[in-house]
């Protein structure tokens, strides 16, 4: 096992600290060194710039154009570490596909530091792909360009749909290849987090029997993200909460849109309930409750309607990380045990809250009546076994909603079409028996995204990009799902599904 306070040779020429746009702040460095290794991203030969993300970079404080300028594409590809940084590796454990491995860690990322935006909240700025550390475990601590541009547009899609997310600030093509199935272009993605803690951080300290670190964690993790817990009788209780809450309404809104994350071990569980670590995920097109796209999960462990299971089984091992602290506040194991099994009792209705009215708004129904759930079921069960897409069917409903003589849109979408009808007149009886005057279509509009970053579209963005070096379709791609529920008629290419020969039906992890 690699001691985290060990220092791997980085290939960092020293002395290359400069003033620069960033200016960060550190309070992770600030504790033990046993949580992190100290360590500089590696050098890089010819760095370039691919994007830089304007909108998030004046949201930040930042001028784009700094981070455009040659300074700032250096300090984006790791060759020049600004004045203020402390680069370093994060140490944690985790659970990946139920296994754990009590060692994984910053395998091939750094975190520069932090930024406070100006917003008042502290964001992380880690550059990922930036080389090895003392937790590669073999790797090379590299990215290829493919999943990178995949996290930047994958990632700024979901903060566009509304959902908590990590987001990308810069990518930058490194000049250099890196070698997988066969020699790719290597790149950098700057990525900005709440934070990087994570449920194999706390899973790190726990399994080595380190309750000081799991507490002096858990009060970074409070003063961070929840800091009204500290003002709680149980802070602890009142952190497991926070963190259930947050990931109960995560995955309700993850299973709203049709997307499966592919990867939800614990170590991508992120205890600010952010979406992180985009490897192997996918949008749904036709629907289909245990659909796998992930290339690695072999027993369907985190297809689509296995995610609630999955983060609820995280969170399990979350609370099992906080025991010693639950036992302090409860006077004892078994209370904290009780303790622990109460707050992860709450996921479930706390999920289906979430989920049930996001239905309804998807749905236009406007109140919660009997029978709503029911009504849901009935639709999906149908649209399995219609292949009808996932994303165009609620997007059409909003037209349909309007006028029941404009259902001909949706019910095209099913392969029988008679079965959308059969649904839809007790859908049509249940909005005729609302008397509420809000704006139902428009409700519905902005519930029920157009645009969502297609498989077979994020595919050739990468083929392009990769293979003949144009990221105009990148690019465009980007302009697109920055608008999701804005009807754009010379962009409704980007809104079909894929065609038999389109279609990609596996997508992949990024190492």
């Amino acid at each position: 096992m690699v001691s985290v306070s060990e220092k791997v040779p980085a290939a960092f020429s020293g002395g290359n600290l400069r003033s620069a746009p960033l200016q960060f702040q550190n309070t992770y460095a600030r504790l033990p060194e046993h949580f992190y290794a100290r360590i500089y991203p590696m050098r890089v030969a010819t760095p370039l710039l691919i994007k830089v993300n304007r909108e998030l970079a004046l949201s930040l404080g930042v001028a784009p154009e700094e981070l455009e300028s040659r300074e700032g594409v250096e300090i984006l590809s790791g060759n020049l570490v600004a004045e203020g940084a402390e680069p370093l590796a994060i140490a944690y454990a985790g659970h990946q596909f139920g296994h754990f491995v009590p060692q994984l860690g910053d395998g091939r990322a750094n975190l520069l530091g932090e930024i406070v935006g100006r917003d008042g909240v502290r964001y992380d700025v880690q550059l990922k792909g930036s080389g090895r550390t003392p937790f590669s475990r073999g790797g090379d601590g590299r990215a290829s360009m493919g999943p990178v541009l995949r996290e930047y547009v994958v990632s700024e899609a979901m903060a566009a749909l509304g959902v908590p997310t990590t987001r990308a600030l810069a990518a930058v093509a490194t000049g250099e290849p890196v070698f997988r199935e066969r020699a790719l272009p290597g790149a950098i993605l700057t990525r900005v987090a709440a934070s990087h803690l994570r449920v194999g951080t706390f899973q790190y300290f726990a399994a080595r029997g380190d309750v000081d670190g799991t507490k002096r964690l858990a009060d970074y993790a409070i003063a961070r993200h929840y800091p009204e817990a500290a003002q709680m009788q149980k802070p602890y209780r009142a952190l497991l909460d926070g963190v259930i809450a947050r990931h109960a309404r995560l995955v309700a809104q993850w299973m709203l849109l049709g997307f499966i994350h592919g990867v939800m071990n614990t170590d991508n569980t992120s205890i600010s309930g952010e979406t992180i670590d985009y490897g192997p995920c996918a949008f749904m097109e036709a629907y289909e409750p245990d659909k796998v796209f992930s290339s690695i999960d072999r027993q369907g462990r985190y297809a689509y309607s296995n995610q609630p299971a999955a983060a609820h089984w995280n969170l399990t091992r979350l609370a099992e990380s906080l025991l010693p602290l639950l036992a302090a506040e409860e006077g004892g194991e078994e209370a904290a045990i009780a303790c622990a099994w109460e707050a992860l009792a709450a996921f479930g209705p706390q999920f289906e809250a979430a989920r049930d009215a996001g239905w309804r708004r998807k749905l236009g129904l406007l109140t919660e009546r009997e029978g709503d759930a029911a009504m849901v079921d009935d639709l999906l069960t149908r649209m399995a076994a219609n292949e009808a897409d996932f994303t165009l069917t609620f997007r059409r409903l909003c037209d349909a909603a309007a006028s029941e003589n404009d259902d001909r849109a949706v019910r095209e979408l099913f392969d029988n079409p008679t079965a959308f009808d059969a649904w839809a007149v007790g859908w049509h009886l249940r909005l005729r028996a609302e008397t509420s005057s809000e704006d139902r279509v428009a409700m519905m509009r902005r519930a029920n995204p157009l645009y969502i970053p297609r498989n077979h579209i994020v595919q050739a963005m990468i083929d392009a990009a990769v293979e003949r070096q144009d990221f105009k379709p990148f690019e465009e791609l980007l302009d697109v799902v920055a608008r999701p529920y804005e009807d754009r008629p010379d962009l409704q290419r980007y809104a079909q599904p894929a065609s038999a020969e389109e279609c990609v039906r596996e997508t992949f992890c990024g190492t």
